[in-house]
Formats: structure tokens, C-alpha cells, sequence
């Protein structure tokens, strides 16, 4: 019996932090492992996580994800605990996890969730180093956005 895939052939991409982009200045990305149970892989390749509001924390010279939900399986084995919310630990290696250390308590960045996705059998997710933006920076986003689709608009329609 074949395994069924839930996401789109070629696309490895688990999810997507949109909201990251909206809310914060992207200055750097960094790719990092994760340390997974097998349930919450299980739950992965069924593409049940979210990570609009996740973001990284330090301690003790460590970096965790904080934020990210991965839903259970209803299929999951009942003797295991499952926690949808806990603090899942980083892999970074040790001049990236100084870099990120530095510049989170210095420069006072934030280091958000921007994406999961699968890297040959390994789950990695893409982390960036971020700036808050204002309001009037955010306004400034819409009013390009939607320029974008005016402008597609009216070239469509002057092809015609």
C-alpha cells in the first residue's frame, strides 16, 4: 500500500509564518534542525502545525522554539503524552547560536519563525533575525501591495 501525501508533489515547504513578514523587517535567515518526537513527525507529514506566533527563546546557551502547535494525530498511540505546544530545542551550531545570542540581547532583534519544511528526511525550520516595524512602515507595505494590483489590473486590461 502506498503512503499518501497531503502536501504538493515537489513542494517540501510544511508551513509558512505570513504574518512575520507583515509585522517585522527580515535582516537575516538561518536554517536550524529540530529535535522531534516521533509523534510530532508523524503529525508533520500530515502537514498539522502552525507557526504564526512562534519565535525563538535562549537559555542556558540554547535555542528553543517557542509558539509552534503541532496537533496531534487522532490515530496517535494512547500511551504516549502528547503536548501540542511544548518548547521544541533548535539545532544550530555554535558561531550561529553565539551570532543569534549577541545580536537578540545588543542590537534588541527578535528571532521569529518564518517557515518548516523538509530537507531530505530531516524537518528544518527557516528562522529570521527581525526588526518590529511601526505602523507607517506597515501602511506603507499595503499601499505597495495594492499598487501591485492595480498595476496588473490595468496592464491586463490594456492588453485587451
Amino acid at each position: 500500500m502506498a503512503k499518501k501525501n497531503n502536501h504538493k508533489p515537489g513542494s517540501a515547504t510544511i508551513a509558512q509564518n505570513k504574518r512575520a513578514r507583515f509585522e517585522y523587517f527580515i535582516e537575516e535567515e538561518i536554517e536550524a534542525g529540530l529535535a522531534l518526537q516521533g509523534w510530532e513527525v508523524k503529525s508533520l507529514r500530515a502537514g498539522k502545525v502552525n507557526i504564526s506566533d512562534s519565535y525563538v527563546t535562549f537559555r542556558q546557551g540554547e535555542a528553543y522554539l517557542f509558539g509552534a502547535t503541532i496537533t496531534p494525530l487522532s490515530v496517535a498511540s494512547s500511551h504516549v503524552v502528547c503536548d501540542p505546544t511544548r518548547t521544541r530545542k533548535l539545532l544550530l551550531n555554535k558561531r550561529e547560536l553565539d551570532s543569534l545570542i549577541g545580536r537578540v540581547t545588543r542590537d534588541g532583534y527578535t528571532v521569529v519563525a518564518l517557515s518548516m519544511y523538509w530537507k531530505n528526511a530531516w524537518s528544518k525550520v527557516k528562522i529570521g533575525v527581525a526588526k518590529g516595524k511601526k505602523a507607517h512602515d506597515k501602511r506603507s507595505d499595503i499601499k505597495d501591495r495594492e499598487w501591485q494590483t492595480d498595476k496588473a489590473r490595468i496592464m491586463k486590461h490594456a492588453q485587451r
